[in-house]
């Protein structure tokens, strides 16, 4: 079960993003690298990423790539950054086959929009260069004595090592096979865990959506979150209207800071449906469209102004008849308009699903992490890679650029690591 390398050995726990890439790295530098992965294949959370397409990273700069993260998060990785960067990912990749396009956006993604390609090539690097795979094998905790690690333990007994290189995930998507237990070795070796939170994830709300509204989109919308009566977060970008809630980039890029709002008392959700308007802008409009339209109902306009299976809420919300026409359409009905309009609150937050996010905020602390190496502080021959650690980026490829990273650095320290 070893690898060809002569050099230490590497058990790499997790057969995902980040792991895919430690083996690669630490296998190259001559480790004997065995990677334990307890679903039937590898790189499940690669192979679902982008819908299936994989966004694998984002374009730009490291500089602006780091400036997505929290500046605590961007502080502990600009070392792995700078040393595995989404440009020496892009040229891993297509050596090995597989040419990536940037969109307008910035999203890059396999030019084959094929995520399966994209983990196979990261699967078949490590393999050339000796890593061993062990599939429908788990991990029941590290092997830890006298400050070090010596390996870990497993269902099919214990499994000694010289390094270890925890990658794997966070609780995000259980099915995937992430299911906390990182966290639990964490702990059990002595590391603090930050509290883990839903990150990029849906917003269930209560009362549901009506059935009508699933599938309703709303570009380039205003997202807010207000708690204890004042908006405390705020986003922009896409929604989409699902049979529990809403989904879609800007609320998944909103829904870390709701589920930390959500911990302090009720929070509810507004929409601004038409963000590039101001409120007095939208009024002097609404106005003018009365006066030209006298003998039309004010619903049709409304129907230009957002989408037509929810023309019903809004007005609802407006108080407001839809048979009004322009020439009946009164200063304090603009005015509830304007309101619904700009910031209407289609159900309070009932919960923010963390098994349903595509990653966690919170985990393994990162001032016990070398960020340079990934190596625990705390305990001498293990190492941390990827979404077990205390670190959670918004949509757009960061996250997987984050695990490559990290990966990367941890096979690299761990292949040459001294204990």
């Amino acid at each position: 079960m070893a690898s060809r390398g002569s050099g230490p050995r590497v058990v790499v726990v997790g057969g995902g993003a980040a792991g895919l890439i430690a083996a690669w790295r630490a296998g190259s530098l001559g480790a004997s690298v065995i990677v334990l992965e307890r679903n039937p294949r590898l790189g499940t959370k690669i192979l679902i990423s982008g819908g299936g397409k994989c966004n694998v990273t984002h374009a730009g700069t490291v500089e602006e790539l780091l400036r997505a993260f929290r500046a605590n998060e961007a502080r502990f990785l600009r070392p792995s950054f700078y040393r595995f960067s989404n440009a020496d990912l892009m040229t891993l990749l297509a050596d090995r086959g597989v040419e990536t396009i940037a969109r307008e956006d910035g999203r890059v993604f396999p030019a084959s929009a094929s995520a399966r390609q994209v983990a196979s090539a990261l699967e078949e690097a490590a393999r050339d260069v000796g890593a061993r795979f062990s599939l429908g094998q788990a991990v029941t905790g590290l092997w830890v004595e006298g400050g070090a690690v010596r390996g870990v333990r497993s269902d099919a007994g214990p499994i000694a090592a010289d390094r270890v290189i925890v990658a794997v995930g966070g609780s995000s998507y259980p099915a995937t096979g992430c299911r906390g237990d990182g966290f639990a070795w964490a702990r059990d070796a002595g590391h603090t865990v930050e509290p883990v939170r839903a990150a990029l994830a849906p917003i269930f709300l209560d009362p549901r959506p009506p059935a009508e509204w699933a599938g309703v989109a709303l570009r380039d919308v205003g997202v807010r979150v207000r708690c204890g009566g004042r908006v405390s977060a705020r986003r922009r970008g896409d929604a989409l209207f699902t049979h529990w809630g809403l989904s879609g980039p800007a609320i998944l890029e909103i829904s870390r800071e709701a589920a930390e709002l959500r911990e302090r008392g009720p929070i509810s959700l507004e929409l601004d449906l038409l963000p590039e308007m101001t409120e007095e802008a939208l009024s002097v409009r609404l106005r003018e469209w009365a006066s030209a339209n006298p003998g039309r109902r004010v619903l049709g306009h409304v129907e230009e102004l957002a989408p037509r299976r929810l023309r019903p809420a809004l007005l609802a919300a407006a108080d407001l008849s839809s048979e009004r026409v322009g020439a009946a359409f009164t200063r304090a009905e603009r005015v509830r308009l304007v309101a619904a309009l700009k910031g209407w609150a289609p159900g309070r937050v009932a919960q923010i699903p963390i098994e349903k996010g595509e990653v966690v905020a919170g985990g393994v602390a990162l001032d016990e992490v070398d960020p340079r190496t990934m190596a625990s502080r705390l305990v001498r021959g293990l190492f941390w890679a990827g979404e077990v650690l205390d670190v959670a980026g918004p949509v757009g490829g960061y996250n997987l650029q984050a695990a490559f990273s990290t990966g990367w650095a941890a096979g690299e320290s761990a292949a040459g690591a001294t204990i």
